[in-house]
């Protein structure tokens, strides 16, 4: 009798009934909230170290504090704002290529006849995704050396000039983006697959019955009903715009200086500026600038899709 006349007052159980209730759901929660606070929450506090002069006999919380001199020393350095624009200029490339070669390849492989042969062409795609950017910043490297590689050899053979890539910066732009898709390629066309596979069978059915060839059926079924996954994974996307892909943007680059003004990216600099200077709160100040700029565009994008449509805003 007390349940219902609490239901009748609109009132909502108490925290404590609601674990007595819950307990093993929330027992079985545990594991997972505990390592989220453990490995995603408490490594925040060295958020401090961004705004002090670091010193290893104090430790990150004994060091003295220095404001915001950490700061001024990266706008000082002048490469701040280059690599900035690169990271975003590169992720916006990396997004928009990718959606396309994506969800292009999962409409594809869903629509051969063949099962074998689609199977065989998912598991090929999906390769790359397991090769690190170590093997595959050698590969580039022994196809693409000046006096040994494999590409300057097929042009010799044919008589044309060799070709140096590693003193060409105007074409890594074009290799970093290819290498990106090429890698990431068959791992997010799985997902719109699985979107795909999921979708109402009969919709598909009644379009045959109708008399829509397979093109119609991609256009105005296909696409449409994939239009909400793709929303989640550019949302997600957006969220690390200011983070570059460190293991492509170093393992392939490498550490060329000639190289540096068209690949540089916040996370390879930051990298190179503890290396180089040792100097920790630097680093951090540029690690915290990284993340308060991914915060403000993941806040400001979700905003505006749930103004234009609710359902696809991630919170």
């Amino acid at each position: 009798m007390k349940k219902i006349k609490e239901k009748k007052k609109g009132r909502s159980p108490s925290p404590l009934r609601v674990i007595q209730k819950h307990w093993m759901l929330l027992l079985m929660l545990a594991p997972a909230v505990i390592y989220v606070l453990v490995f995603s929450y408490a490594p925040m506090t060295g958020i401090v170290l961004a705004f002090k002069k670091y010193q290893y006999a104090g430790g990150i919380y004994g060091s003295p504090w220095n404001g915001l001199d950490n700061f001024k020393a990266l706008l000082i350095s002048g490469k701040l704002g280059q690599v900035t624009r690169n990271t975003v200029l590169y992720n916006a490339a990396f997004i928009v290529l990718g959606v396309i070669c994506e969800m292009g390849s999962a409409i594809l492989i869903n629509e051969l006849g063949n099962k074998f042969f689609k199977k065989g062409a998912q598991t090929l795609m999906f390769l790359p995704y397991f090769i690190s950017w170590v093997v595959a910043g050698a590969i580039m490297y022994n196809i693409f050396n000046y006096e040994k590689g494999v590409f300057n050899h097929i042009l010799s053979f044919f008589g044309a000039a060799s070709f140096d890539l590693y003193n060409t910066p105007e074409a890594w732009p074009f290799v970093l983006i290819f290498l990106k898709v090429w890698k990431g390629t068959g791992y997010g066309s799985v997902v719109y697959l699985a979107a795909i596979t999921g979708m109402d069978q009969e919709m598909f059915e009644a379009a045959s019955i109708d008399g829509a060839n397979a093109w119609q059926k991609i256009r105005y079924l296909t696409i449409p009903s994939l239009i909400p996954t793709m929303m989640v994974l550019v949302l997600l996307a957006i969220g690390n715009i200011f983070r570059g892909d460190f293991g492509l943007f170093y393992q392939t680059v490498k550490s060329s200086a000639l190289l540096q003004p068209m690949t540089d990216v916040i996370d390879t600099y930051v990298f190179r500026l503890l290396i180089d200077t040792g100097d920790i709160g630097v680093s951090a100040a540029a690690g915290l600038y990284q993340s308060v700029l991914c915060f403000i565009t993941i806040t400001v994008c979700n905003k505006l899709v749930k103004k234009v449509n609710p359902d696809y805003a991630l919170y």
